[in-house]
């Protein structure tokens, strides 16, 4: 998925393609709607999650 970065916001991926919400979901990022989603960048969420943000966009590639 081309238009898919990890220096997006969970926010501006979910607009740009809402498929990934269960991607996301399955890896523990329960909270797509809250405001930290509108705020850090996906690369940020892995992080304060402990995922792997090379796995997860090999994830959302997938798609």
């Amino acid at each position: 998925m081309a238009n898919i970065t990890k220096e997006m916001t969970i926010g501006e991926i979910l607009r740009t393609n809402p498929d990934v919400a269960p991607v996301l979901m399955n890896a523990g990022m329960h909270c797509l709607g809250c405001p930290s989603a509108q705020g850090e960048s996906l690369e940020e969420a892995a992080m304060v999650h402990g995922l792997n943000i090379d796995d997860l966009m090999k994830q959302i590639e997938a798609l």
